[in-house]
């Protein structure tokens, strides 16, 4: 006679009870770590180990502008110029006019205007500093030492964003122009002019004599070539400081004349030292840098 084992038969109501609570139970035991212990499973939805280690960091903060002119030896950032006046100082000008000869603009508001000749030097730490400093200042390029080296693209890096500093006329090969004919003069100036319409999509309208040497055929000749205004300066940026025509400190509204020019040239300095000294020197002053096209 054989023994029966007592309990629930495998077709029992409660036999299927237990089989259907038996997984269950096993879930529930295998995620209790799983916001816990070393080891345990991660709950639903958290990422894995391996995408946490995988995951991209975020990016970083752009640097503020006092990080920005630190990075190049000038202790605060420039004060933002005023709004420009509404009306410019080539307004209603002619065209085939005679350019307006502009030495210093007129204005009561502590801004100055910076503008570089030549183009000899192509240093690229300038196109840095530019960018970090968002720095506004004119070009007056001569064609013969501008295509030099690494040529007109370097001066179309220096441009800016929105073409916020412009490119302009400084001859074909840097004459003293008060010593050529009427017609010589017009060929350094239009051919200029034609050089960069060429390159930039259009004549650009301001025009710098190299030496500030012109005389009544220059200001006919730049007239016809499409320039509104003959630009001068008051003051001129030396390796450390400025030297000033007038006094000697600036004045509100005055031009400042600075060169590409490297270490051959500036006693083993760079343009970018020679700049800070600039900078630390206008802001020293009480002054700010405004866009010179702005105003005229």
């Amino acid at each position: 006679m054989s023994s029966r084992i007592s309990g629930p038969g495998p077709g029992s109501r409660s036999a299927r009870r237990a089989a259907a609570v038996t997984p269950l139970l096993l879930a529930v035991l295998l995620s209790g770590c799983s916001s816990g212990g070393s080891g345990g499973t991660k709950a639903s939805g958290a990422p894995s180990p391996r995408t946490e280690s995988t995951a991209t960091a975020p990016a970083a903060p752009p640097a503020s502008p006092d990080a920005a002119y630190r990075r190049w030896g000038i202790d605060k950032p420039l004060a933002a110029p005023p709004a420009p006046p509404s009306a410019k100082l080539t307004d209603g000008l002619k065209p085939g006019a005679a350019p307006k000869v502009i030495r210093r603009v007129p204005t009561n508001d502590k801004v100055v205007f910076l503008t570089f000749d030549d183009g000899a030097e192509k240093d690229p730490e300038f196109v840095k500093m530019t960018k970090d400093l968002k720095l506004p200042f004119t070009m007056f390029l001569t064609d013969d030492i501008a295509r030099a080296g690494a040529g007109y693209g370097y001066f179309e890096q220096l441009r800016g964003e929105g073409n916020r500093n412009s490119i302009n006329n400084h001859t074909l090969s840097h004459p003293n122009l008060r010593t050529l004919s009427a017609d010589a003069q017009r060929r350094e100036i239009c051919g200029q002019q034609d050089v960069l319409e060429k390159r930039y999509g259009g004549k650009p309208p301001l025009f710098r004599p190299p030496y500030g040497n012109y005389n009544d055929a220059t200001l006919a000749a730049a007239g016809g070539c499409g320039v509104k205004a003959l630009l001068l300066w008051e003051a001129t940026m030396q390796i450390n400081d400025m030297r000033y025509a007038q006094g000697d400190k600036l004045r509100p509204g005055d031009i400042v004349l600075a060169h590409f020019r490297g270490p051959s040239e500036l006693k083993g300095t760079t343009m970018t030292e020679m700049v800070a000294n600039m900078l630390r020197s206008i802001e020293r002053q009480g002054f700010t840098v405004a866009r010179l096209e702005d105003y005229v």
